[in-house]
Protein backbone atom coordinates (compact mmCIF):
# COMPACT_ATOMS: atom_id res chain seq x y z
CA UNK A 1 0.00 0.00 0.00
CA UNK A 2 2.90 2.29 1.04
CA UNK A 3 4.15 2.00 -2.37
CA UNK A 4 0.91 2.74 -4.39
CA UNK A 5 0.97 5.66 -2.35
CA UNK A 6 4.34 6.73 -3.22
CA UNK A 7 3.55 6.16 -7.11
CA UNK A 8 0.50 7.94 -6.60
CA UNK A 9 2.04 10.97 -4.92
CA UNK A 10 4.77 10.98 -7.55
CA UNK A 11 2.26 10.87 -10.93
CA UNK A 12 0.64 13.47 -9.01
CA UNK A 13 3.20 15.86 -8.66
CA UNK A 14 4.84 15.17 -12.15
CA UNK A 15 1.29 16.45 -13.75
CA UNK A 16 1.04 19.40 -11.16
CA UNK A 17 4.33 20.45 -12.32
CA UNK A 18 3.98 19.82 -16.08
CA UNK A 19 3.35 23.79 -17.09
CA UNK A 20 6.20 24.79 -15.01
CA UNK A 21 8.79 22.26 -17.60
CA UNK A 22 8.96 24.79 -19.96
CA UNK A 23 10.74 27.17 -18.90
CA UNK A 24 13.14 25.28 -17.83
CA UNK A 25 13.96 26.51 -14.55
CA UNK A 26 14.80 29.72 -15.30
CA UNK A 27 11.69 31.72 -14.05
CA UNK A 28 10.21 35.00 -15.48
CA UNK A 29 7.16 35.62 -17.44
CA UNK A 30 5.72 33.01 -19.32
CA UNK A 31 2.90 32.05 -21.25
CA UNK A 32 0.14 28.66 -20.40
CA UNK A 33 -2.38 28.73 -23.71
CA UNK A 34 -4.85 26.94 -24.00
CA UNK A 35 -6.08 24.52 -27.16
CA UNK A 36 -8.02 26.91 -29.48
CA UNK A 37 -10.56 26.22 -31.50
CA UNK A 38 -11.85 28.16 -34.49
CA UNK A 39 -13.31 28.66 -38.14
CA UNK A 40 -11.57 29.32 -41.53
CA UNK A 41 -12.65 32.43 -40.67
CA UNK A 42 -11.74 33.12 -37.11
CA UNK A 43 -10.09 31.34 -34.17
CA UNK A 44 -10.17 31.73 -30.47
CA UNK A 45 -7.27 31.07 -27.93
CA UNK A 46 -7.22 31.50 -24.09
CA UNK A 47 -4.92 31.34 -21.91
CA UNK A 48 -2.77 32.96 -18.80
CA UNK A 49 0.02 35.17 -18.31
CA UNK A 50 2.41 34.09 -14.85
CA UNK A 51 5.44 35.50 -13.37
CA UNK A 52 7.30 32.53 -11.84
CA UNK A 53 10.47 32.63 -10.02
CA UNK A 54 13.34 30.49 -11.18
CA UNK A 55 14.41 27.00 -9.73
CA UNK A 56 17.87 29.05 -8.54
CA UNK A 57 20.31 26.87 -9.60
CA UNK A 58 20.63 23.52 -12.05
CA UNK A 59 18.51 20.56 -10.64
CA UNK A 60 18.28 17.55 -12.41
CA UNK A 61 15.66 17.71 -14.74
CA UNK A 62 13.11 15.10 -14.10
CA UNK A 63 14.47 14.54 -10.50
CA UNK A 64 12.29 14.31 -7.40
CA UNK A 65 13.79 17.56 -5.85
CA UNK A 66 13.67 19.20 -8.93
CA UNK A 67 10.12 18.35 -9.09
CA UNK A 68 9.36 19.76 -5.38
CA UNK A 69 11.05 22.76 -6.32
CA UNK A 70 8.92 23.51 -9.63
CA UNK A 71 5.41 22.35 -7.43
CA UNK A 72 6.80 25.40 -4.66
CA UNK A 73 6.80 27.65 -8.11
CA UNK A 74 3.53 26.71 -9.21
CA UNK A 75 2.16 27.50 -6.01
CA UNK A 76 3.47 31.09 -5.25
CA UNK A 77 3.36 32.12 -9.34
CA UNK A 78 1.14 34.99 -9.96
CA UNK A 79 -0.99 36.38 -13.06
CA UNK A 80 0.57 39.22 -15.03
CA UNK A 81 -2.00 42.03 -15.07
CA UNK A 82 -1.87 44.09 -18.23
CA UNK A 83 -0.04 42.21 -20.24
CA UNK A 84 0.34 42.78 -24.23
CA UNK A 85 0.83 39.55 -26.28
CA UNK A 86 0.46 38.79 -29.44
CA UNK A 87 -0.88 36.27 -31.42
CA UNK A 88 0.16 34.67 -34.93
CA UNK A 89 -2.15 32.07 -36.84
CA UNK A 90 -0.26 31.54 -40.08
CA UNK A 91 -0.49 35.53 -41.60
CA UNK A 92 -3.23 36.59 -38.79
CA UNK A 93 -2.31 38.39 -36.16
CA UNK A 94 -3.80 40.11 -32.95
CA UNK A 95 -3.17 41.47 -29.96
CA UNK A 96 -4.65 41.23 -26.60
CA UNK A 97 -4.40 42.64 -23.16
CA UNK A 98 -4.70 40.05 -19.84
CA UNK A 99 -7.16 40.88 -17.34
CA UNK A 100 -6.63 41.50 -13.52
CA UNK A 101 -5.67 37.64 -13.09
CA UNK A 102 -3.71 37.86 -16.22
CA UNK A 103 -6.02 35.86 -18.28
CA UNK A 104 -6.56 36.59 -22.22
CA UNK A 105 -9.08 35.54 -24.53
CA UNK A 106 -7.42 36.03 -28.48
CA UNK A 107 -9.71 36.43 -31.54
CA UNK A 108 -8.16 36.75 -34.92
CA UNK A 109 -9.75 36.89 -38.27
CA UNK A 110 -8.16 34.30 -41.10
CA UNK A 111 -8.11 36.45 -43.81
CA UNK A 112 -5.89 33.91 -45.46
CA UNK A 113 -6.54 30.26 -46.69
CA UNK A 114 -5.10 27.84 -44.07
CA UNK A 115 -4.42 24.15 -44.87
CA UNK A 116 -6.54 21.75 -45.67
CA UNK A 117 -4.89 18.68 -45.30
CA UNK A 118 -5.00 18.74 -41.78
CA UNK A 119 -7.20 20.27 -38.48
CA UNK A 120 -4.43 21.22 -35.77
CA UNK A 121 -3.34 24.49 -36.56
CA UNK A 122 0.02 26.37 -34.78
CA UNK A 123 -0.74 29.51 -32.90
CA UNK A 124 2.16 31.27 -31.54
CA UNK A 125 2.44 33.81 -28.69
CA UNK A 126 4.91 36.51 -27.54
CA UNK A 127 4.41 38.70 -25.14
CA UNK A 128 5.20 42.12 -26.04
CA UNK A 129 5.11 44.04 -22.78
CA UNK A 130 7.97 41.97 -20.55
CA UNK A 131 11.43 41.82 -21.20
CA UNK A 132 12.80 38.25 -21.71
CA UNK A 133 9.26 37.32 -21.56
CA UNK A 134 9.10 33.03 -22.77
CA UNK A 135 6.90 32.66 -25.99
CA UNK A 136 5.18 29.47 -26.71
CA UNK A 137 2.65 27.91 -29.19
CA UNK A 138 -0.30 25.86 -28.71
CA UNK A 139 -2.82 24.22 -31.41
CA UNK A 140 -5.92 25.46 -32.40
CA UNK A 141 -8.93 23.42 -33.98
CA UNK A 142 -10.16 24.36 -37.37
CA UNK A 143 -12.80 21.63 -38.52
CA UNK A 144 -12.73 20.35 -41.63
CA UNK A 145 -14.72 21.46 -45.01
CA UNK A 146 -16.79 17.95 -44.72
CA UNK A 147 -18.15 18.44 -40.80
CA UNK A 148 -21.22 18.09 -40.64
CA UNK A 149 -22.55 18.29 -36.91
CA UNK A 150 -21.18 19.89 -33.69
CA UNK A 151 -21.16 17.48 -30.86
CA UNK A 152 -20.89 19.26 -27.47
CA UNK A 153 -20.63 17.46 -24.11
CA UNK A 154 -20.71 17.99 -20.67
CA UNK A 155 -17.92 16.31 -18.62
CA UNK A 156 -19.02 15.86 -14.70
CA UNK A 157 -21.08 12.34 -14.32
CA UNK A 158 -21.68 12.52 -18.39
CA UNK A 159 -18.10 11.33 -19.74
CA UNK A 160 -16.80 10.46 -16.20
CA UNK A 161 -17.65 9.27 -13.01
CA UNK A 162 -16.15 11.72 -10.59
CA UNK A 163 -15.77 15.20 -11.79
CA UNK A 164 -14.62 18.59 -10.42
CA UNK A 165 -16.27 17.80 -7.00
CA UNK A 166 -13.84 14.67 -5.83
CA UNK A 167 -10.60 15.46 -7.85
CA UNK A 168 -8.57 13.97 -5.13
CA UNK A 169 -11.00 10.90 -5.90
CA UNK A 170 -10.39 11.14 -9.60
CA UNK A 171 -6.78 10.97 -9.43
CA UNK A 172 -6.64 8.10 -7.54
CA UNK A 173 -8.48 6.50 -9.67
CA UNK A 174 -6.56 7.91 -12.24
CA UNK A 175 -3.07 7.12 -11.44
CA UNK A 176 -3.93 3.95 -9.30
CA UNK A 177 -7.25 2.02 -10.29
CA UNK A 178 -6.65 1.53 -14.43
CA UNK A 179 -8.28 4.75 -15.39
CA UNK A 180 -8.99 3.44 -18.70
CA UNK A 181 -11.62 1.33 -17.42
CA UNK A 182 -12.57 2.91 -13.86
CA UNK A 183 -12.89 6.63 -14.58
CA UNK A 184 -15.17 7.01 -18.05
CA UNK A 185 -18.62 5.62 -18.16
CA UNK A 186 -18.52 2.59 -19.77
CA UNK A 187 -19.10 2.92 -23.72
CA UNK A 188 -18.64 6.26 -23.37
CA UNK A 189 -14.99 6.64 -25.06
CA UNK A 190 -15.72 4.37 -28.27
CA UNK A 191 -19.49 6.85 -28.71
CA UNK A 192 -17.30 9.56 -28.76
CA UNK A 193 -14.75 7.78 -31.08
CA UNK A 194 -17.93 6.78 -33.40
CA UNK A 195 -19.57 10.66 -33.17
CA UNK A 196 -16.08 12.04 -34.14
CA UNK A 197 -15.64 9.85 -37.15
CA UNK A 198 -19.11 9.97 -38.02
CA UNK A 199 -20.83 7.05 -40.73
CA UNK A 200 -17.61 7.60 -42.66
CA UNK A 201 -15.22 7.02 -40.15
CA UNK A 202 -12.85 10.38 -41.03
CA UNK A 203 -15.28 13.34 -40.27
CA UNK A 204 -13.13 14.87 -37.68
CA UNK A 205 -15.99 16.41 -36.53
CA UNK A 206 -15.70 19.29 -33.67
CA UNK A 207 -15.59 17.99 -29.95
CA UNK A 208 -16.73 20.14 -27.68
CA UNK A 209 -16.56 19.39 -23.45
CA UNK A 210 -18.27 22.37 -21.29
CA UNK A 211 -17.36 22.21 -17.25
CA UNK A 212 -17.75 24.33 -14.51
CA UNK A 213 -14.92 23.57 -13.12
CA UNK A 214 -11.22 25.71 -12.54
CA UNK A 215 -8.35 26.25 -15.56
CA UNK A 216 -6.00 24.60 -12.51
CA UNK A 217 -8.00 21.14 -13.70
CA UNK A 218 -7.25 21.44 -16.61
CA UNK A 219 -4.14 19.34 -17.14
CA UNK A 220 -5.68 16.67 -15.32
CA UNK A 221 -8.72 16.43 -18.05
CA UNK A 222 -6.17 16.26 -20.40
CA UNK A 223 -4.76 13.61 -19.03
CA UNK A 224 -8.35 11.93 -18.62
CA UNK A 225 -8.82 12.25 -21.93
CA UNK A 226 -5.44 11.05 -23.56
CA UNK A 227 -5.65 7.64 -20.93
CA UNK A 228 -9.15 6.71 -22.11
CA UNK A 229 -8.49 7.53 -26.29
CA UNK A 230 -11.39 9.87 -25.89
CA UNK A 231 -11.05 12.43 -28.83
CA UNK A 232 -9.73 15.67 -27.05
CA UNK A 233 -11.34 18.34 -29.52
CA UNK A 234 -10.33 21.78 -29.76
CA UNK A 235 -10.76 22.73 -25.91
CA UNK A 236 -12.25 22.25 -22.55
CA UNK A 237 -14.13 24.63 -21.66
CA UNK A 238 -13.53 25.55 -18.12
CA UNK A 239 -13.79 28.70 -16.25
CA UNK A 240 -11.81 31.03 -13.62
CA UNK A 241 -13.01 30.71 -10.07
CA UNK A 242 -11.30 33.73 -9.31
CA UNK A 243 -10.37 32.86 -5.63
CA UNK A 244 -8.80 35.16 -3.26
CA UNK A 245 -8.33 35.51 0.32
CA UNK A 246 -10.52 38.20 0.15
CA UNK A 247 -13.41 36.13 -1.60
CA UNK A 248 -12.48 32.30 -1.18
CA UNK A 249 -15.39 30.94 -3.15
CA UNK A 250 -15.70 30.50 -7.10
CA UNK A 251 -17.63 33.60 -8.80
CA UNK A 252 -21.07 32.44 -10.36
CA UNK A 253 -21.48 30.88 -13.59
CA UNK A 254 -25.24 29.59 -13.82
CA UNK A 255 -25.02 30.87 -17.78
CA UNK A 256 -21.53 29.53 -18.35
CA UNK A 257 -22.54 26.20 -20.37
CA UNK A 258 -25.65 28.01 -21.99
CA UNK A 259 -23.34 30.90 -22.37
CA UNK A 260 -20.27 28.63 -24.53
CA UNK A 261 -23.62 26.56 -26.20
CA UNK A 262 -24.75 29.99 -27.75
CA UNK A 263 -21.29 30.90 -28.56
CA UNK A 264 -20.62 27.59 -30.55
CA UNK A 265 -23.98 28.00 -32.39
CA UNK A 266 -23.01 31.43 -33.73
CA UNK A 267 -19.68 30.36 -34.49
CA UNK A 268 -20.77 27.40 -36.22
CA UNK A 269 -24.20 28.94 -37.94
CA UNK A 270 -24.27 26.48 -40.88
CA UNK A 271 -23.78 23.19 -38.57
CA UNK A 272 -25.97 21.31 -36.38
CA UNK A 273 -25.58 20.38 -33.07
CA UNK A 274 -25.94 17.64 -30.95
CA UNK A 275 -26.01 17.97 -27.09
CA UNK A 276 -24.61 15.18 -24.34
CA UNK A 277 -25.38 15.35 -20.52
CA UNK A 278 -26.96 14.05 -17.81
CA UNK A 279 -29.76 14.11 -15.26
CA UNK A 280 -28.33 14.86 -12.17
CA UNK A 281 -27.75 19.16 -12.48
CA UNK A 282 -29.73 21.02 -14.97
CA UNK A 283 -28.33 19.90 -18.25
CA UNK A 284 -31.92 18.97 -19.69
CA UNK A 285 -33.04 21.97 -18.59
CA UNK A 286 -30.63 23.87 -19.88
CA UNK A 287 -30.16 22.33 -23.56
CA UNK A 288 -34.16 22.59 -23.79
CA UNK A 289 -34.00 26.61 -23.73
CA UNK A 290 -31.14 26.28 -26.00
CA UNK A 291 -33.24 24.15 -28.69
CA UNK A 292 -36.50 26.75 -27.98
CA UNK A 293 -34.36 29.33 -28.78
CA UNK A 294 -32.24 28.14 -32.25
CA UNK A 295 -35.11 25.40 -33.39
CA UNK A 296 -33.57 23.13 -35.52
CA UNK A 297 -30.11 23.89 -34.70
CA UNK A 298 -29.97 20.80 -32.40
CA UNK A 299 -30.33 17.50 -34.07
CA UNK A 300 -30.37 15.29 -30.67
CA UNK A 301 -29.88 15.89 -26.55
CA UNK A 302 -28.45 12.40 -24.62
CA UNK A 303 -29.20 13.16 -21.17
CA UNK A 304 -27.26 10.32 -18.83
CA UNK A 305 -29.69 8.72 -16.52
CA UNK A 306 -27.62 8.97 -13.26
CA UNK A 307 -29.92 8.10 -10.71
CA UNK A 308 -33.60 6.31 -10.27
CA UNK A 309 -35.46 9.06 -9.71
CA UNK A 310 -38.80 8.53 -10.87
CA UNK A 311 -39.44 12.37 -10.47
CA UNK A 312 -36.65 13.28 -12.11
CA UNK A 313 -37.11 11.22 -15.25
CA UNK A 314 -40.68 11.95 -15.55
CA UNK A 315 -39.92 15.86 -15.21
CA UNK A 316 -37.29 15.24 -18.26
CA UNK A 317 -39.82 13.46 -20.67
CA UNK A 318 -41.83 16.65 -20.23
CA UNK A 319 -38.72 18.21 -21.71
CA UNK A 320 -38.61 16.11 -24.40
CA UNK A 321 -41.91 16.52 -25.34
CA UNK A 322 -41.44 20.32 -25.63
CA UNK A 323 -38.89 20.57 -27.95
CA UNK A 324 -40.35 17.62 -30.34
CA UNK A 325 -41.81 19.50 -32.40
CA UNK A 326 -38.69 21.15 -33.29
CA UNK A 327 -36.58 18.03 -34.95
CA UNK A 328 -34.99 17.65 -31.95
CA UNK A 329 -35.15 14.00 -30.09
CA UNK A 330 -34.66 14.02 -26.28
CA UNK A 331 -33.30 10.85 -25.55
CA UNK A 332 -32.97 9.96 -21.36
CA UNK A 333 -30.73 7.17 -21.57
CA UNK A 334 -29.29 4.94 -18.85
CA UNK A 335 -26.57 3.79 -20.53
CA UNK A 336 -23.84 4.97 -23.51
CA UNK A 337 -25.02 2.06 -25.84
CA UNK A 338 -28.57 3.14 -25.70
CA UNK A 339 -27.30 6.42 -27.03
CA UNK A 340 -25.09 5.15 -29.62
CA UNK A 341 -28.48 2.78 -30.47
CA UNK A 342 -29.85 6.17 -31.28
CA UNK A 343 -27.17 7.70 -33.25
CA UNK A 344 -26.59 5.10 -35.43
CA UNK A 345 -30.69 4.54 -36.28
CA UNK A 346 -30.30 8.25 -36.98
CA UNK A 347 -27.62 8.36 -39.36
CA UNK A 348 -25.03 10.01 -36.52
CA UNK A 349 -22.01 6.95 -36.07
CA UNK A 350 -21.37 4.22 -38.58
CA UNK A 351 -22.95 0.34 -37.67
CA UNK A 352 -19.19 -0.45 -36.84
CA UNK A 353 -18.78 2.32 -34.24
CA UNK A 354 -22.01 0.95 -32.85
CA UNK A 355 -20.18 -2.33 -32.53
CA UNK A 356 -17.22 -0.66 -30.89
CA UNK A 357 -19.66 0.88 -27.79
CA UNK A 358 -21.04 -2.47 -27.77
CA UNK A 359 -17.85 -4.35 -27.32
CA UNK A 360 -16.82 -1.31 -24.79
CA UNK A 361 -20.09 -1.42 -22.98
Amino acid sequence: MIAQLLHFTKKLVRLFTRPMKSDKGRGGVIVQPYRGYGSHKEAFVMGRVFRQPGTGRRWEEGGTTRDLVDVARRIIRRGVRDARIIMRLGDAKTIVTTDRDGYFYAHIDINHSLPTDRVWHTASLEVLSEKDAISTQTDVYIPPTNADLIVISDIDDTVMYTGVANKLKMLYRLFMEKAQRRTAFPGVAAFYRALYGGVEGNRKRPMLYVSRGPWCIYEMLDLFFNLNRIPVGPILFLREWGLRLSRPWPRKAEDHKSDVIRNMLSLYADLPFILIGDSGQRDPEVYTEIVKEHPERVLAIYIRKVKDDPERDAAIERLAAEVSHTGCTLVLADSSLSMAEHAKAQGYISEEGLAAVREDQ
